[in-house]
């Protein structure tokens, strides 16, 4: 009898960012803090406008997004959007030199202590065209919703040890929330690691399998 088999069930394993300089960007996100999230790649593909993805910190309070905003500044970023309160908490918007956007935010309106240099987490926001559509297209792949906001925005559940999560926006909302225009063309200048092969999905992120990393096995010491 044939043996039934199972499709590998797709999780982010690594955020690939395409730049021009891999060392300026290195220096760049060394000092924002954010470098342990990512992987820096050499690029000189075409990119202009909105590349339609933002990553996006979320931090204790008011305080904190001040201060990785203010190392991103310090570091060569530009500001699209300084810090301040919203209807959501407080947060603010950079891009970084090498041109990717950075939201950092806060649930919370006011400090309860001192700034920290500590992330709670990290989403990785992509920028769709059709929120249900792209949903299904990942949920196809293995992906579980964790939250769900009818056709504006959906969020994956974690999956494996990487700290970034995936999350999908309408184009037109995500442009507008970081103060930029929706318009853009080219290469997004981001690769996401596939634990499920390659792919590339309904609006053009190109997902590659992710690297397997081999861990040292130690050598027994001599007597």
């Amino acid at each position: 009898m044939a043996m039934a088999t199972t499709a590998p069930t797709l999780s982010l394993a690594s955020v690939t960012l395409e730049v021009a300089d891999p060392d300026a960007a290195h220096r760049f996100y060394t000092a924002f803090g954010v470098d342990t999230h990512l992987r820096l790649r050499a690029s000189e593909a075409h990119s202009s406008g909105f590349r339609g993805f933002t990553l996006a910190l979320t931090v204790s309070g008011p305080a904190t997004v001040d201060s990785f905003l203010a190392a991103a500044v310090h570091a060569g970023a530009t500001v699209l959007k300084p810090g301040a309160k919203s209807l959501w908490g407080y947060g603010g918007v950079v891009q970084a030199p090498d041109g990717t956007i950075w939201k950092v935010a806060t649930s919370a309106k006011k400090d309860t202590g001192p700034a920290t240099r500590e992330i709670d987490e990290v989403v990785l926001l992509l920028g769709v065209e059709n929120v249900k559509a792209s949903k299904q297209f990942y949920v196809g792949r293995g992906l579980s919703v964790a939250r769900s906001f009818g056709s504006k925005y959906a969020e994956f559940a974690a999956g494996g040890s990487h700290p970034v999560k995936l999350a999908l926006y309408k184009r037109v909302g995500l442009a507008k929330d970081l103060g930029v225009s929706v318009d853009g063309t080219g290469s997004h200048r981001i690769v996401l690691g596939s634990t499920a092969g390659a792919f590339t999905d309904p609006d053009g992120f190109a997902w590659e399998a992710a690297e397997l990393t081999t861990v040292p096995t130690a050598t027994p010491s001599l007597p």
